[in-house]
This record gives C-alpha cells, sequence and structure tokens, in this order.
C-alpha cells in the first residue's frame, strides 16, 4: 500500500511540518536527578527522532503538586527550563518539530511524590481503584504503590493551577517548543474533572457536563491567552478507562470539548483511542463526528500502523495519526514507513527508568 497522504507535510497554524507521522507523548522515567531535569540523555533520544513531523514529548508536570511518578521531567524550575531548552535546540537543528505535553495527574499521585507529604488533589476525594504511583521509597527503593486518597481541591485553589499551567507554557515557549499540548486525558487531573465518576463535586464545576468540562477550558483558554492559541493543541481520551475513568458520558464530552476548542481556535485536538488502557474502540461514526466538530488539526493515536493511518487520513478523518510504542523502538520510523521496511520489537523490560538501554541504542535501517 502507498503512504501518499501520511508521508505528506501538513500544517498547523503558521507551522510547516514534513509528515504525518507524528511520536505519541510517552513517560519513560528517566529525567535527571536530582531536581526531574531534561539531560543529554533525553536530547539525543528525541534528536534520533526528529524526522517524525511533529515530536511530543513525554508528559511533564507544571509543578510538584502535579508528579505522580518518580524520575519524569518538570517543567517549574528554571533548570528543567534549561535542560528542555538544550533538548528543542537540538531536535530543531536535526530539523525537526517539537510539542511539550503540560501534565497534573491529580489523584493519580502518591504523599512520597508531594511537597512535605501531602496528600495528592483531586475534584473529589475519592481514591482511584487498581491505580499505581511509581515512587522512590525512603530506603531508596523504586516502587509502584497503590494511589491513595486525596484531597479534593477548594474552588479557590483553581486559579493557582491554571496559573501553574500559564507559567508552564511560558516557560515551554522560552525554551522553544513549537506547541504545548494541554493533557486533558487518560485519567489525570484534567479528565479527572471531565469524569462523571471521579468528579463529585456540588459546585460550578460539577454536575453537568458544561460544569465538569469548565476547569479545563479555564485551563485551556488561559494558556492560549498567554501564548496564543494557535501554540496550543489539546489531549482527550474518549472512552478511556485507564486511572479509574468512567465512560459514562465520555463520548458526549469528547464531541462537545472538540466543538468548544473549534471555536477558540486551538492548533490541533490528539485523541487518545483506548487500546493500550482498556476500553471500548471508538466507532468511525464518532470519529468522524469529532471532525466535523473540530476543524483544525485533527491527530488520532491508538494502536496504528502505516496502513491504518493511511487509510483515516484519506478518508478525511484524519489530518495526522501519532504512535507510540513504534517510535520507542523505531527512532527512523518515518524512513521505515517510506520503505515498507520491518520495524524494531520494542522491550518492554525498559519502558520505565534505566539509560541508553532501550531508550537511546535501537538501530536505525542505516546502521
Amino acid at each position: 500500500m502507498s503512504l501518499d497522504k501520511l508521508l505528506t507535510p501538513v500544517r498547523i497554524g503558521k507551522t510547516e511540518l514534513a509528515n504525518r507521522v507524528f511520536m505519541a507523548p510517552l513517560t519513560r522515567s528517566r529525567a535527571a536527578q536530582p531536581g526531574d531535569l531534561p539531560a543529554e540523555l533525553n536530547a539525543r533520544y528525541y534528536t534520533q527522532r526528529a524526522s517524525a513531523g511533529l515530536i511530543i514529548t513525554e508528559a511533564t508536570q507544571i509543578s510538584r503538586q502535579g508528579q505522580g511518578y518518580a524520575w519524569t521531567p518538570g517543567i517549574y524550575t528554571d533548570a528543567q527550563e534549561a535542560g528542555w531548552k538544550n533538548v528543542v535546540s537540538q531536535v530543531h537543528a536535526a530539523g525537526g518539530h517539537i510539542a511539550l505535553q503540560l501534565w497534573h495527574v491529580g489523584r493519580i499521585s502518591h504523599s512520597l511524590l508531594q511537597e512535605g507529604g501531602q496528600p495528592p488533589v483531586a475534584p473529589s476525594a475519592i481514591r482511584a481503584q487498581n491505580s499505581n504511583a511509581f515512587v522512590v521509597l525512603p530506603d531508596g527503593t523504586p516502587s509502584n504503590e497503590p494511589t491513595e486518597t486525596p484531597r479534593a481541591l477548594e474552588a479557590t485553589e483553581l486559579p493557582g493551577i491554571v496559573a501553574d499551567y500559564v507559567a508552564a507554557a511560558q516557560r515551554a515557549l522560552r525554551a522553544g517548543f513549537d506547541f504545548v499540548e494541554v493533557h486533558a486525558a487518560n485519567g489525570y487531573l484534567l479528565n479527572q474533572f471531565l469524569d462523571s465518576g471521579a468528579n463529585q463535586r456540588q459546585d460550578q464545576y460539577g454536575g453537568s457536563q458544561e460544569n465538569r468540562a469548565r476547569f479545563v477550558l479555564e485551563v485551556v483558554d488561559a494558556v492560549a491567552a498567554a501564548i496564543g492559541a494557535d501554540k496550543v493543541g489539546v489531549r482527550l481520551s474518549p472512552n478511556g478507562v485507564f486511572g479509574d475513568m468512567s465512560p459514562n458520558g465520555s463520548l458526549e464530552m469528547g464531541h462537545y470539548l472538540a466543538g468548544q476548542f473549534g471555536q477558540r481556535g486551538l492548533a490541533y485536538l490528539h485523541i487518545a483511542e483506548p487500546d493500550w488502557a482498556g476500553g471500548a474502540a471508538l466507532s468511525e461514526d464518532y470519529r468522524r463526528s469529532l471532525r466535523a466538530a473540530f476543524p483544525g488539526t485533527l491527530i488520532f493515536c491508538g494502536g496504528y500502523d502505516a496502513e491504518r493511518a493511511e487509510a483515516l487520513i484519506t478518508a478525511g478523518t484524519a489530518d495526522a495519526v501519532a504512535f507510540g510504542r513504534p517510535y520507542i523502538a523505531n527512532p527512523d520510523l518515518v524512513a521505515r514507513f517510506a520503505k515498507g521496511a520491518a520495524l524494531n520489537a520494542p522491550d518492554a523490560s525498559t519502558f520505565y527508568g534505566g539509560a541508553d538501554k532501550g531508550y537511546t541504542d535501537y538501530p536505525t535501517l542505516a546502521a
């Protein structure tokens, strides 16, 4: 099958991208310590993958409170910003484009990761079932621990979190990122506000669809006002159940938000389909409904191969497709697609934590 669409350029806002093969955000837990800093190892990893039309970085916490996994990078200190600036400059020098995914995990955390051992925060004081946080125990041992019962956020605290998103987005632009992606998917804080199970609030942020969407839209509006709507993307996960999310009403919420984001002129909408994390598959009709609601660049991600991605773009449903695990093991994924070459298989034992093994040592076709 020819890839006449997948390998052609696409424009997002004022930015021309070389192809429609995007690199999905992938948590790898390899930030330098202390300080959760992007370092030279991370720069090498991303630069190896600079032939992607757009790299979307691993989820990056906007504050210490927003962290739910050990050794993930932040974007709230000067040292973290400097580390990301080095990453971006090397990706750009290699001809690539890159977006920073902004992250607050909400209740998917643990007091061992929080300032002063405080409990995690969430829309409501409801613990996520069957969910873990990756922590370093007091004796130095890394461990997956069950998430703890969070503290419900007061409405008066929410403007401070909005301000954290804005500050993180401004740091990202200073570091040279082409876009930022507001992470409102996969069971983390913004998804928790959207979710009818995790959000049991009785104020203006709970109850109706519009109320549960209010905080997400406040974040998006503030970030867009600070750096420009044409620099802002959002990730959603309709039907996703990761992090103890409920599928009830999530398709309707996704459609509603797609329309809201379209009205705001956002750069792109990135849909994480429920493949690796469970949940009912999205229908083609639903994908098309998102296309109708959102006139900007629409990206789908979730278990696609080159042929399925080509078909989705050819049908006009998507503008680009993001690939996750294939990019872990194939830094030259675009070249492999172009040549119809076999793909390296990823080593799952090296997905999280470690150094160069399973991170920067996968061979390219040229090698």
